[in-house]
C-alpha cells in the first residue's frame, strides 16, 4: 500500500512538472540584450501548426528556426544577414502572414529599413532585402509586425529620433501582395517630443495603442500614459469613449489614460493586451511621488473608466536616468488576459532575476492580491519577455522566449559566451496556478 502511494505521488509530481517545460532551440548572442528586449514583436510566431523563432546566433547572424507544435526538434537556418548586435536596439521582428510567408525586419537604430520575406510559404530561407513603399524608410527604429484577423499585416516603426520622432504605420495586403501606407504620422511629436508606444491587435481586429511621451533622449523625461484605438485597420482612430481623433494625434488632443509626471521612473515601451470584450490593458511601471520604489502596474479601461492596480509589492528602490539601453534591476513587463484573469510576466532582481509570473484570478476584485510564481529556476540577468501572440490568441497557450542575456548600462556590451535559447511552453495555465 505504501509503495502504491509513493508511485501515485511520483505520478502526480510528474504531471505537475510537465505543465510547463523548456525546449532548447540553439545558442544565441548574449553580450547585449538584443535577443531579449521587450519590443521584439514577435520573437516567436505560430501559423497552421508550425512555430517559428528568430534570434541572432553567437556570431550575430540572423537565424530562423521552425518546428511542428509539440515537437522538441527545431530546424535552424542561419540567414545571409548579420546584425549590429552590440546595440540592443537592433532587434529582429518577425510575423507570418495569412499565406504563411515570414516577414522579417532587423538591425535598426536610426538607419535604412532592413526588410525581407521568406522565399516561399512555410520556408525559413529569407529572400533579398526590399523596400516596403520607398518613403520614410531612411531612419527606422523599433520595427514591429502585427497580424490582422484577415491575414494582412501591420508594420509600425519610429521615423526620427528619441525626443523628436513620429509613429509610422504600413499595411500589407494579401490580395495585392504589397505594402501601402496607412499613416505617415499617426502620433506627431511636433519636433519637440516622441511617443514610445505599445500596440495590440485583439481577436476582433481592433488595434489598441498606448504610449508615453518623452521630451528628450533622457529616460527620466518620460511622462503620462495615453491611449487610442482603431476599428478599421488603422485608417481612423478614436478615444476609449468612441470620440474620433483629428489626426495626427499630438500632446494636445491625446487621451490621457493615466497622468504620470516626469522624473517618476516611468518606463517606456512595455506591452498591452485586451479581453474578449475589447477592453484594453496596459502593463508598465513607475513610482509614486511620495515613494522611492518603482512598482509594476496594470492600467485598464472598463465601462468607460480607467483603473490602475499595483502588481505585487516591490521593496527595492532604483532610479532611471540618462540615455541609451539601461541595465535595470527589473524588466519591462508583458501581460495577457483570459476572461477575468490577468497574467503578468516579468523579471525582478528581488526574485533572483528569473522569469516570473504574477496572476490574478479576478481583475475586478480589488481585495484579491496578486500571486507571484517563478517560471525558471535560474537567473536570466537582462532578459525581458516576449511570447507567441498568435498561439495565445488562438489556443490560449503561452510560449515565451527564454535566454540569459547581459547588458551594460548606457549601450555597453558585457563580454560573455553564447547562451541557450529556449521556448518555455505553458500549454495549460490552469495547471500552474492555484
Amino acid at each position: 500500500m505504501k509503495k502504491y502511494f509513493i508511485l501515485l505521488l511520483l505520478s502526480y509530481i510528474s504531471v505537475v512538472s510537465t505543465a510547463q517545460k523548456l525546449v532548447k532551440v540553439g545558442d544565441g548572442y548574449s553580450s547585449t540584450s538584443v535577443n531579449t528586449t521587450i519590443f521584439r514583436n514577435n520573437s516567436i510566431v505560430t501559423h497552421k501548426g508550425n512555430q517559428y523563432i528568430s534570434f541572432y546566433d553567437a556570431e550575430g547572424w540572423l537565424t530562423i528556426g521552425k518546428r511542428k507544435l509539440g515537437s522538441q526538434n527545431w530546424t535552424l537556418s542561419r540567414s545571409q544577414y548579420r546584425g549590429k548586435v552590440s546595440d540592443a536596439h537592433n532587434i529582429i521582428s518577425m510575423m507570418a502572414d495569412g499565406e504563411g510567408y515570414l516577414h522579417v525586419a532587423f538591425d535598426h537604430h536610426g538607419n535604412r529599413l532592413n526588410y525581407c520575406r521568406s522565399v516561399a510559404p512555410e520556408s525559413i530561407q529569407l529572400a533579398q532585402k526590399e523596400s516596403m513603399i520607398a518613403k520614410d524608410e531612411e531612419d527606422v527604429t523599433y520595427p514591429e509586425f502585427y497580424r490582422l484577423p484577415s491575414g494582412d499585416l501591420l508594420f509600425a516603426y519610429r521615423s526620427g529620433a528619441s525626443g523628436r520622432g513620429n509613429l509610422v504605420l504600413n499595411r500589407y495586403s494579401l490580395n495585392e501582395h504589397k505594402w501601402s501606407r496607412v499613416q505617415d504620422i499617426l502620433i506627431d511629436g511636433e519636433n519637440q517630443r516622441n511617443a514610445y508606444w505599445q500596440m495590440y491587435v485583439d481577436k476582433s481586429g481592433i488595434i489598441h495603442l498606448s504610449w508615453v511621451w518623452r521630451e528628450t533622449w533622457m529616460v527620466e523625461t518620460n511622462h503620462d500614459m495615453c491611449y487610442a484605438c482603431s476599428k478599421d485597420g488603422g485608417e481612423s482612430w478614436e478615444r476609449s469613449d468612441g470620440t474620433k481623433y483629428q489626426l495626427p494625434i499630438n500632446a494636445a488632443n491625446a487621451e490621457y489614460a493615466w497622468r504620470i509626471p516626469q522624473n517618476h521612473e516611468l518606463i517606456n515601451q512595455t506591452s498591452m493586451s485586451a479581453d474578449a470584450q475589447g477592453n484594453p490593458y496596459i502593463a508598465t511601471y513607475w513610482r509614486d511621488g511620495n515613494d522611492s520604489i518603482p512598482q509594476f502596474r496594470m492600467i485598464w479601461n472598463e465601462k468607460g473608466k480607467w483603473h490602475c492596480d499595483i502588481v505585487g509589492n516591490r521593496t527595492t528602490p532604483f532610479s532611471l536616468k540618462g540615455g541609451g539601453t539601461k541595465m535595470i534591476p527589473i524588466s519591462r513587463p508583458r501581460m495577457v488576459v483570459d476572461g477575468n484573469r490577468a497574467f503578468y510576466i516579468f523579471r525582478d532582481m528581488e526574485r533572483g532575476s528569473k522569469a516570473s509570473l504574477a496572476y490574478k484570478n479576478d481583475i475586478h476584485n480589488g481585495s484579491e492580491q496578486w500571486t507571484v510564481i517563478d517560471l525558471t529556476d535560474f537567473s536570466l540577468n537582462a532578459w525581458e519577455p516576449s511570447y507567441d501572440s498568435e498561439l495565445w490568441k488562438k489556443n490560449k497557450k503561452l510560449h515565451i522566449y527564454i535566454q540569459q542575456t547581459n547588458q551594460g548600462d548606457g549601450e555597453k556590451s558585457v563580454e560573455s559566451a553564447p547562451t541557450a535559447v529556449y521556448v518555455l511552453e505553458i500549454d495549460n495555465l490552469k495547471r500552474i496556478i492555484k
